[in-house]
């Protein structure tokens, strides 16, 4: 939510689309998604009184697509983004204006996490959390053998690590730490890390 791109705030043009909007405004959010979260927190923050309407997926069941033994007959929403058309349509209609509480809980949280100001923040039983930015090195050593394995492999599996119960990392953060375990030398690269598809990784020996 902080980020910028050319000395430019690339956030800038949306905030100033939203702000200006007349319309209703309505935000999907999951709260078990660190950046959906953190997406909602800081709206909260931004919008201040303003009055909104929210869509929380947090907790809801969907029908599994193709049912079959061994399979539960439906799953549990962690985010928005994973929804299909069909999901995302079973939901109009479903949102809800969001109560003061929330609000100022929501903003309160922010204003503590900015002055954290920490490289990660990911979603824990609590809420939202600060984390440092060695944070998912070790998951990313753990999939790194002695043995040679492709850079998108060891991100493959790190990220489907950080998927249960929370979504809490994306794949290009995780390569920018499995980049910078390479530079430090706890990690070898044949080839380019920064090309995952094509660089191979191991322990150092």
């Amino acid at each position: 939510m902080d980020a910028f791109y050319g000395g430019e705030d690339i956030w800038t043009p949306f905030w100033d689309r939203v702000e200006s909007a007349e319309e209703r405004l309505v935000v999907w959010f999951g709260r078990h998604s660190a950046s959906e979260l953190a997406f909602f927190l800081a709206w909260a923050e931004r919008l201040g009184d303003r009055l909104y309407d929210i869509v929380d997926v947090t907790g809801l069941e969907f029908p599994t697509a193709r049912p079959r033994p061994g399979v539960p007959p439906t799953w549990p929403a962690k985010s928005v983004s994973i929804l299909n058309a069909n999901n995302l349509r079973s939901l109009l209609g479903s949102e809800r204006p969001i109560t003061a509480q929330e609000v100022a809980e929501a903003r309160r949280r922010w204003s503590e996490l900015k002055s954290e100001n920490a490289p990660f923040r990911i979603v824990t039983e609590t809420g939202l959390a600060s984390a440092l930015i060695d944070h998912f090195d070790p998951l990313l050593l753990e999939q790194a053998g002695a043995d040679w394995r492709k850079a998108a492999y060891v991100v493959g599996m790190t990220l489907g690590q950080n998927s249960e119960p929370y979504s809490q990392v994306g794949d290009l953060m995780l390569l920018t730490r499995l980049v910078a375990l390479v530079e430090a030398g706890r990690l070898e690269a044949d080839g380019n890390p920064w090309e995952m598809q094509a660089c191979r990784v191991r322990l150092m020996g």
